[in-house]
């Protein structure tokens, strides 16, 4: 698929000698056909600064760049890397901001203008700690209005997960309480350079203008990955050193002492978190 009138990804690939580095969790996603549907995938674009993770060499980039987006910012931690997205800045001048650092580091609020988009192939060992981030900020609603971020599918369907499955946790809860997820496209292996070794799928998040349910989001947060630290304990057991009289807080948020985690729902851990900020 011609998109640009850039070389085929693979020529600037074997030009700058970009090959994926698995400590920096690169897999490159080649196809400029998937990678635009992708850039489709994160909706209406136009009018937004966009906010990309890991580009490596450009592929979903330029999938942004061709569907309309008013800006691209991206955070590339591999400076093997910036040749090659110097080329695409050249080839779409003015709407393409590259900065080599870390995504973990660097606040990156100050480079954008809202309304923003965050569209991601994400590097796969820091992939689930930048949603945690950019779900639980200080203040909410965050500083963008959706999330449309690549993960193993593992993590996938657990950002999507529902009481009483086996995926159900606490990024599950965080990314419900405050986002409407679901994933909207799966890939398979062999569309990455490497391959890696399990499947991926593409999740989109649309940021709710308040959660879902109120509670204090610290207190959520600790209260919910101690519950599931030990998901196989009752939660009297699992939470007893959140309150010394864990038992009465359960069955005054409405929850039985006998339960175990992957049985609460959203709303009762929020209710939960409620009343232990009592």
């Amino acid at each position: 698929m011609q998109i640009d009138d850039l070389p085929p990804l693979r020529d600037i690939i074997a030009t700058h000698g970009l090959d994926a580095k698995k400590s920096l969790g690169q897999n490159f996603l080649l196809d400029l056909n998937l990678t635009s549907k992708i850039a489709r995938l994160a909706g209406d674009i136009s009018g937004h600064d966009v906010l990309e993770v890991g580009p490596g060499p450009g592929g979903l980039t330029r999938g942004l760049l061709a569907a309309g987006a008013r800006r691209v910012v991206a955070l590339e931690k591999d400076p093997r890397c910036m040749p090659a997205l110097a080329q695409i800045s050249a080839a779409y001048p003015g709407r393409l901001d590259v900065f080599n650092a870390d995504a973990l580091e660097f606040d990156m609020r100050g480079q954008l203008t809202g309304p923003v988009r965050v569209v991601a192939n994400l590097p796969y060992n820091v992939g689930t700690e930048l949603l945690v981030r950019w779900l639980t900020p200080k203040d909410w609603p965050p500083f963008w209005s959706s999330l449309t971020l690549m993960f193993q599918k593992e993590v996938a369907e657990r950002i999507i997960a529902k009481p009483g499955t086996k995926a159900y946790g606490r990024l599950g809860i965080l990314a419900q309480w405050k986002s409407t997820p679901s994933v909207v496209m799966e890939l398979r292996p062999e569309a990455f350079t490497p391959p890696p070794k399990v499947h991926s799928a593409v999740v989109h998040l649309e940021a709710l203008a308040e959660p879902r349910f109120p509670a204090p989001a610290g207190l959520l947060s600790s209260t919910v990955a101690m519950a599931f630290n030990q998901r196989r304990k009752m939660l009297r057991s699992s939470l007893k050193s959140a309150d010394p009289d864990i038992e009465t807080a359960l069955r005054d948020a409405g929850l039985e002492p006998t339960a175990r985690a992957e049985e609460i729902s959203l709303e009762g851990f929020c209710a939960l978190a409620r009343r232990l900020a009592k």
